[in-house]
């Protein structure tokens, strides 16, 4: 067995586990904005934590796995995830680039799902409201919203390149 062998076999699992802990440092940076800057999360910005935090315990889990078949199958629940993170970040920049005439605040995500059935609350999650429209915070032009779809699209593609390589 060469180097390449064994390094191209544990390649995936490290890749996963890279991705967990990026995922991890994601959600550590997205407490320190909450609680030390002291900005508070809209609807659309716990349903991406939530996704990346789906994202973060499906890439650790698949990390450890060490057949092929768990590891595919991880990665494609991880793009799954990836996806569901990607299109809310997406929806919520488009909020924030053109923001709604009427804007109101309406409920937190827990007063939502506190109030009313599951089937009513998605449809106002993906609505948005108007704190999902606020940009509190920017990096480089970029507000958290449009971060997070940038750092899903890369796992996403990480997780793509991973499922095409051990498809082969």
């Amino acid at each position: 067995m060469t180097i390449f062998s064994t390094y191209s076999d544990t390649a995936p699992s490290r890749i996963l586990a890279l991705i967990c802990a990026a995922c991890v440092a994601m959600l550590g940076f997205g407490l320190y904005l909450q609680h030390v800057v002291g900005l508070e999360p809209c609807p659309m910005c716990i349903v991406q934590r939530y996704a990346l935090i789906l994202v973060a315990i499906v890439s650790g889990l698949t990390a450890l796995s060490r057949t092929k078949s768990l590891q595919i199958t991880g990665i494609i629940f991880m793009l799954l995830f990836c996806v569901l993170g990607a299109f809310v970040a997406a929806r919520q920049s488009f909020l924030q680039w053109f923001p709604p005439a009427e804007a109101s605040c309406g409920r937190d995500f827990y007063g939502m799902i506190e109030t009313f059935p599951l089937q009513r609350v998605i449809p106002m999650i993906f609505k948005g409201s108007g704190d999902c429209s606020v940009v509190d915070w920017t990096f480089l032009g970029g507000s958290i919203a449009n971060w997070s779809f940038v750092c899903f699209a890369i796992i996403g593609a990480a997780g793509l390149a991973l499922l095409i390589r051990l498809r082969r």
